[in-house]
């Protein structure tokens, strides 16, 4: 049946673009590399239930064949037969090996992600060899694609399904396919994407996916033949504000949710305020753009953790001076481990925690209040994630830089956790004050009162799969709690500060 559909077939979009970097002269001798990790042999008669390094990312890229796609990228590139005819002898092999419904293949064979990555890699090389086999796995990708039931609405996986299944209907000359996909892209962005242009999945660094995912599919729409629908546009074009304000003055992605340390923002306008609060659950301030020196900070709030978010809520960053001062435990990867589950949670991130009492997940929070100034921003968030409520003064002070954070509960204590950057090791302590510098000698002071609870070593992730030493600082419980972090010195001398923030500073 879906053979004979062969004739009615249509234009191959290829977006080549899309497919991930390789060494083309590896995977011509059977080697592959994904996320990061060592190459590995997979030979000519590939296992595709291996997974050597444990890696749940690694098969799900070895199933999606985009490396095969990049090789049919080759082969139009260079016009060499031998990239084209490894691509194809690689599908044809996942197609004879992975038939769908079979018992005992590997759970990322046809997995929805996979499934959506994979198809637009077919149709590329579609567009060269023209089998029976190739071109009915096509039309099950279709199905599958189609399939109500397996549509990941609102999330980065089903935008991927939408542009697949464009592809996908336009080669098999099934337009319902490609309209059913319009529809789905733009009713999906317009639940994912705020108004604001906030992405509803609580993690910055898919905002960059995302905004270059509906680039791939708005120009796949156009080279079908349609029109891209402007609520579609307008949401991308929305999102550009959320992801700029989520750049750190570093060029890096600030690691909110699952978001490596090191992933960057870069070519997005900068032609934004200073400050941006989102109704979604994020405030980003700086003092100026494209500045590397520039104060940064990011302070969370709104709606209950969902999809990529982390339990960082009254959570704060901040970098001063062309430094990253305050960090979180950040994005370490996607597998099932103890370490990967903590640093989702509470007291992975700098926030105040109620002693005695137990931590509620998924709880909202609020930001009550907020003044901007040119020179200070100030805000009071709250929340009843332990039961009590939870208040937070945040204020930022920027020519002489400060952060000054005043936590309190109306019954029983709290302490206030505080993880600096890897950069940052102990110079000195006492009461109330603890120094710590970088190896370049700049200083860095955190004031506690009524007083400091503990200085003890934690681990952070500053990049995929990767792990380094920290600092973090814990206050003395108290029902209030007064933290002031001073960039730039080991004496910040007196401070003159207003309610709540002027407890003997």
């Amino acid at each position: 049946m879906f053979w004979r559909a062969r004739s009615t077939s249509g234009r191959a979009i290829c977006l080549s673009d899309q497919f991930p970097v390789i060494k083309p002269e590896e995977v011509m001798k059977g080697k592959v590399r994904f996320v990061g990790l060592p190459a590995v042999d997979l030979g000519d008669r590939i296992d595709w239930d291996a997974n050597p390094h444990g890696n749940r990312s690694w098969a799900l890229n070895l199933h999606s064949l985009r490396w095969l796609g990049r090789l049919v990228a080759e082969f139009e590139r260079s016009g060499e037969r031998a990239y084209l005819d490894r691509a194809a002898a690689v599908a044809d092999h996942w197609m004879r090996h992975n038939p769908r419904g079979v018992p005992g293949l590997s759970p990322w064979a046809w997995a929805e992600h996979a499934v959506a990555l994979r198809a637009p890699a077919l149709v590329c090389l579609s567009e060269h060899v023209q089998t029976r086999r190739l071109w009915n796995s096509l039309a099950e990708h279709g199905e599958v694609l189609a399939d109500r039931a397996l549509y990941r609405e609102g999330h980065n996986h089903g935008l991927d399904q939408d542009i697949a299944l464009l592809v996908v209907g336009c080669r098999l000359g099934r337009a319902q396919w490609r309209d059913l996909a319009i529809r789905r892209m733009t009713a999906s962005a317009e639940l994912a994407i705020d108004p604001q242009g906030a992405l509803h999945e609580q993690a910055p660094r898919y905002g960059v996916y995302v905004h270059r995912r509906l680039g791939a599919a708005i120009r796949a729409i156009r080279e079908s033949g349609a029109e891209p629908p402007e609520r579609l546009v307008a949401r991308r074009g929305a999102l550009e504000s959320y992801v700029a304000h989520a750049t750190q003055p570093d060029g890096r992605i600030v690691p909110l949710g699952d978001s490596p340390a090191d992933n960057r923002g870069d070519g997005f306008s900068r032609a934004w305020p200073e400050v941006g609060v989102f109704d979604a659950g994020y405030v980003f301030g700086r003092t100026a753009w494209d500045d590397p020196s520039s104060a940064y900070y990011s302070i969370r709030y709104g709606p209950g953790r969902r999809l990529h978010g982390h339990e960082d809520h009254l959570g704060v960053t901040y970098a001063a001076q062309g430094r990253r001062i305050l960090v979180e435990a950040g994005f370490h990867s996607y597998e099932r481990t103890g370490y990967v589950e903590w640093t989702r949670s509470h007291e992975a991130h700098n926030v105040p925690v109620v002693t005695g009492a137990t931590f509620r997940p998924g709880t909202a929070s609020e930001l009550v209040s907020s003044s901007l100034e040119p020179s200070r921003q100030s805000y009071e968030l709250a929340d009843d994630a332990y039961g009590v409520r939870r208040t937070r003064h945040v204020l930022v002070r920027h020519g002489s830089d400060l952060m000054a954070v005043h936590d309190s509960v109306p019954t029983g204590t709290l302490r206030s956790l505080w993880h600096f950057d890897p950069a940052f090791k102990v110079v000195s302590r006492q009461e109330g004050k603890v120094v710590l510098g970088d190896s370049d000698g700049f200083l860095v002071t955190l004031l506690q009162f009524p007083g400091i609870g503990g200085v003890r070593p934690g681990l952070v992730s500053p990049a995929y799969l990767r792990t380094s030493d920290s600092i973090t600082v814990l206050s003395a419980e108290a029902a209030q709690v007064l933290t002031v972090i001073v960039p730039g010195t080991d004496d910040p001398g007196p401070l003159t500060l207003q309610p709540p923030y002027n407890q003997s500073t």
